[in-house]
């Protein structure tokens, strides 16, 4: 019973918080914590900023392959029609004077640049027989970088 007695005492003083040898404690204060939030923030904003300006670009350019494709399908019409049609919507609904219609030549969402805006027809146009404008990031003639204008003509 003695034996017993003293394997318990053993046990109890080994397992005993005053016994233990303090260990370093493994994981991140709260501070470290913080600093890494705060450096994958300003990491976002860096990475953000980068890839909207190229959004952007690419929007213009994807801006500039639809005035080719409203290019092709005014040809089209102007080809089973004999000129070109007086609106961009003569590619979608067929107008009145338009006896060898067989569209539509466009779907509405061509009609509407990559930016929200329509692009801009004139027929007559100054350019040539009719002019396709894509006006860029602000849908306005003129400006510069991505608001800048493009046509069919260049």
């Amino acid at each position: 019973m003695t034996a017993r007695y003293s394997r318990r005492l053993r046990l109890s003083r080994v397992t005993s918080p005053e016994s233990r040898v303090p260990r370093k404690s493994f994981g991140f204060t709260l501070l470290e914590m913080l600093a890494v939030i705060v450096l994958l923030g300003i990491v976002g904003v860096i990475v953000a900023r980068s890839v909207s300006g190229r959004v952007d670009t690419g929007k213009w350019d994807a801006g500039k392959i639809g005035v080719t494709k409203l290019d092709q399908d005014v040809q089209a019409y102007a080809l089973d029609n004999g000129s070109p049609p007086k609106s961009l919507q003569d590619l979608i609904t067929k107008p009145l004077n338009a006896p060898s219609w067989n569209g539509p030549y466009a779907k509405p969402a061509d009609l509407i640049d990559p930016f929200g805006h329509p692009y801009g027809y004139l027929y007559p146009g100054k350019h040539g027989q009719y002019d396709i404008i894509f006006y860029g990031r602000d849908g306005k003639p003129g400006g510069t970088g991505i608001d800048r204008d493009y046509g069919n003509w260049q």
